[in-house]
């Protein structure tokens, strides 16, 4: 049966006075952190052993970081230092495990306090067992990082081909035709209402701006969508989602404006979409569906696609002026051979994936195991 001691008896806690302006003309040679990570190098250091950093103000409060030697952090994060017979690392993952955002207080600006969330406990374990324990964690959080990195890579390796192969598309150095989508596409449609519409436990899918992943992929986890009766899509056929249809957020705070998506999960054909989505369909006699996928996420895809957007506090860009938004279009041989570029990358990405989803399924269950 484990025993366990509080967090209060394991480490001790350490504040921080330093506020980010305070460090913007010192420059040195030792790393200094906030709630985002790394800021600057500067010539001071608070801690000369490797600690445990959590953010207690602000956004991302509870968030606990693993930070080396000789290093400090700013005013909105807690030390919390090991005490002797305790393995540094293992303490980060115990911590991390207790969730302490849950300790939140203040409607403002939120807060944590080490005099509420010393109370959680983990088990008590000799110094080999919880080193053993750190060595198992860490060589999983390795796979995951290397899993992550090499996914990040191939999204590159296609960006990259895509300019090798259509060139400087503001430039139009290649001298492509070019054309409005208005032309180009088959669809360009936004749903006419949904608002006020029930939501129920299933039927047709709803894709919404949240299911569009950060890389264009689409969110796959039923969980994540609502549903609506089926009839929607005979009253709205226009708007009912094809394979390789391409999404995009028509109205939206921040990043989500102009965010795009590429349907090619086959279990969301016949979806429909939100009101704050567009759903355009491109015309194969002129454009390939992931070519105009990734002009429209390229540089200069999202620049003339800015060009149209209501700066308003809700932006907006309407269908009425997607249609006029200028395209490039190379020939269709061109086109293919990079579609079937991204579809070997994509296989690629599909066996990386598989491997991170059963690093992280593993590093869950051992973190239940290991803290439960």
């Amino acid at each position: 049966m484990k025993k366990y001691v509080t967090l209060g008896e394991v480490c001790t806690k350490g504040s921080s006075n330093i506020a980010q302006k305070d460090i913007e003309q010192n420059n040195g040679s030792y790393g200094i952190y906030g709630a985002s990570g790394y800021i600057k190098d500067v010539d001071f250091y608070h801690q000369d052993k490797p600690y445990i950093a959590v953010v207690k103000d602000g956004a991302g409060i509870g968030r606990t970081m693993l930070l080396p030697e000789k290093t400090s952090v700013i005013g909105t994060m807690q030390y919390l230092i090991p005490k002797d017979d305790v393995c540094v690392e293992y303490l980060y993952y115990a911590v991390t495990y207790m969730n302490l955002a849950k300790y939140f207080s203040g409607a403002t600006i939120p807060h944590i306090y080490f005099k509420d969330y010393q109370k959680e406990k983990l088990p008590l374990l000799t110094i080999e067992e919880q080193r053993k324990i750190a060595d198992n964690l860490r060589k999983i959080d390795r796979l995951i990082e290397l899993c992550s990195g090499i996914l990040q890579k191939l999204d590159v390796l296609v960006k990259s081909r895509f300019v090798e192969m259509f060139g400087d598309i503001q430039n139009n150095d290649k001298g492509w035709i070019e054309q409005p989508l208005g032309e180009i596409c088959e669809k360009i449609i936004r749903y006419p209402t949904f608002y006020g519409m029930d939501y129920i436990e299933s039927g047709t899918r709803v894709i919404r701006i949240g299911n569009i992943l950060n890389d264009g992929h689409m969110e796959t986890n039923d969980e994540n969508y609502v549903f609506v009766y089926d009839s929607v899509n005979d009253d709205f056929p226009e708007t009912v989602i094809e394979e390789n249809d391409i999404v995009m957020a028509v109205r939206g705070d921040g990043s989500a404006a102009k965010r795009i998506g590429f349907i090619t999960e086959k279990c969301l054909v016949g979806a429909n979409i939100s009101p704050n989505l567009i759903r355009i369909k491109a015309n194969r006699n002129s454009v390939i569906p992931i070519f105009l996928f990734y002009y429209l996420t390229s540089e200069i895809g999202q620049k003339r696609l800015d060009a149209y957007v209501n700066k308003t506090a809700k932006k907006n860009i309407a269908a009425k002026d997607i249609v006029k938004v200028i395209s490039p279009v190379p020939p269709l041989d061109l086109q293919e051979q990079f579609a079937a570029f991204v579809e070997q990358t994509d296989k690629s990405k599909l066996a990386v994936k598989q491997v991170l989803e059963k690093a992280e399924t593993l590093k869950k269950a051992l973190m239940q195991e290991y803290f439960g």
